[in-house]
């Protein structure tokens, strides 16, 4: 039903399926289970996080009401499930001068043109520049390059395809990587088994990041995207068009990043307003 109707990805199937098969073996016959059964996870998932519980409990919420549904119960037990009251976290996110770091470090290394460089900087552009989320970037098909127009045709989330802007720096070292891959993949990034995986991609960007000289443990392909989207609000985008950029389905998904702008402006009036050191007499 998930990858039939709601057009689930590969990654959303395989996360339902490990926390259902994950209820079962604490609960034994999961589709007959009771309230009793559901209410007694709350122990058992005593040591996740909130986030964790939240996930599973909204799984089994949906698997229940899909039993519901389909005329396998009559009843949804699903009321006994944990609910913890859990707040989203701001998403970590990379100065300016963070940033530049890691394109100064990239654009050095490109100019060997050697294709390790070369396809470093058209990822770190690609991530940065069009806030790609991983799994888009290393599926991109070679034929998704833009000829007359500066856009790319991206398959996201529930197979829902979007249209992202490419900007002149990122077409050029995407014309750069053209040059130098040696490969007869449909795929812009290939590797020996298809294209590059999401691993790798993360693994490329915390190696850069340590050239930099910056903490890798600071950087990952998400922490780009984020980059992406908050820069680009603080440089006054609109948050509908920030979201079409992203490819998120809810808008409520974007506001995150009006809460991180807040936090920034926040830190900038205690860190730069002319009161900030000033002590204060009682």
């Amino acid at each position: 039903m998930l990858a039939a109707e709601r057009g689930a990805a590969i990654n959303t199937l395989a996360a339902y399926r490990r926390d259902l098969e994950g209820a079962e073996e604490l609960l034994g016959g999961l589709a007959s289970a009771d309230k009793a059964q559901l209410s007694s996870l709350a122990g058992k998932w005593a040591d996740l996080s909130p986030s964790s519980v939240a996930r599973k409990s909204s799984a089994l919420r949906q698997f229940f009401g899909f039993l519901v549904d389909e005329g396998m119960r009559k009843d949804d037990p699903s009321a006994a499930l944990p609910k913890p009251a859990s707040r989203r976290p701001l998403p970590r996110i990379l100065s300016h001068a963070e940033v530049e770091a890691l394109f100064e470090r990239v654009e050095l290394e490109a100019t060997t043109d050697s294709p390790p460089a070369v396809r470093m900087l058209a990822l770190l552009e690609l991530l940065y520049g069009s806030g790609l989320r991983a799994s888009e970037l290393v599926g991109l098909p070679r034929a998704s390059v833009p000829r007359d127009v500066p856009f790319l045709t991206v398959t996201g989330k529930g197979s829902q395809q979007r249209m992202v802007p490419v900007s002149r720096r990122a077409q050029q070292a995407l014309g750069r990587w053209l040059e130098v891959r040696n490969s007869d993949s449909r795929f812009l990034f290939p590797s020996k088994s298809g294209h590059i995986s999401r691993i790798r991609l993360f693994q490329l960007v915390k190696e850069l990041a340590a050239r930099a000289g910056l903490d890798p443990a600071k950087v990952s392909p998400h922490v780009l995207r984020h980059a992406f989207a908050t820069h680009l609000l603080e440089g006054g985008a609109d948050l509908r068009v920030l979201q079409t950029l992203l490819g998120h389905a809810d808008i409520a998904t974007t506001q995150i990043y009006t809460h991180v702008d807040s936090a920034r402006l926040v830190a900038l009036v205690n860190e730069r307003h002319p009161l900030a050191g000033r002590a204060r007499s009682v």
